[in-house]
């Protein structure tokens, strides 16, 4: 059985994301404001985002060093056409991360909203365009939702002592919460599982 890993070739692909939390939600918030006032300033944005005005300030001269902002000639904020993009796929990500937390895995909404905004700027094209698919299919069928709901209803928080999970195997110990798992996991229970080795 292949074990799967979390190595350095991901975190690393983190750490070199062009896109961070902070830089999305100021490309957003000049987009929102253009949308809704016409115009943005450098201390409308940092009123939109509860900041000082001279964060505010450093962080877009930033933005605008690597041309995801501009200034019209009035000095009103602008986005460019790579940051309007880059604020339009945060926006879409969202809505796509909230209703899945929602509507699939019956997370409640605050919390759905909470860590859809802590994910929304790292998902690669072809995870979000995996998800709209999936949306797309499940939603257009009632039947088939409440037919999921009722299974995650009725399944056990814990690992069959019989048969090893199939979500727990590739990782080689149980995957279920701390707080709900009530039987040992057979793959934790077994002499050569990962977590066996390490506390061994």
């Amino acid at each position: 059985m292949t074990v799967l890993t979390n190595d350095s070739t991901y975190w690393r692909a983190f750490e070199e994301n062009k896109l961070t939390h902070s830089v999305a939600h100021y490309l957003m918030a000049v987009d929102h404001l253009r949308n809704e006032l016409g115009y943005a300033r450098v201390t409308d944005v940092a009123n939109l985002l509860d900041i000082s005005r001279g964060a505010a300030s450093l962080a877009l001269s930033h933005l605008k060093e690597r041309d995801l902002i501009k200034e019209d000639p009035n000095r009103f904020l602008l986005l460019t056409e790579e940051g309007t993009q880059l604020a339009r796929t945060v926006e879409h990500n969202y809505v796509l991360l909230t209703c899945f937390f929602e509507n699939v895995l019956g997370i409640p909404p605050e919390t759905a909203r909470e860590d859809a905004c802590k994910i929304e700027h790292l998902l690669s094209d072809e995870t979000s365009n995996a998800l709209v698919r999936f949306l797309r299919v499940l939603l257009t069928n009632r039947k088939w939702i409440q037919e999921l709901t009722q299974k995650l209803d009725q399944l056990e928080d814990t690992c069959s002592l019989d048969t090893p999970c199939p979500l727990c195997e590739p990782v080689g110990e149980c995957l279920m919460p701390q707080t709900t798992r009530f039987q040992e996991c057979p793959l934790e229970s077994s002499p050569d599982s990962p977590a066996k080795k390490q506390k061994g």
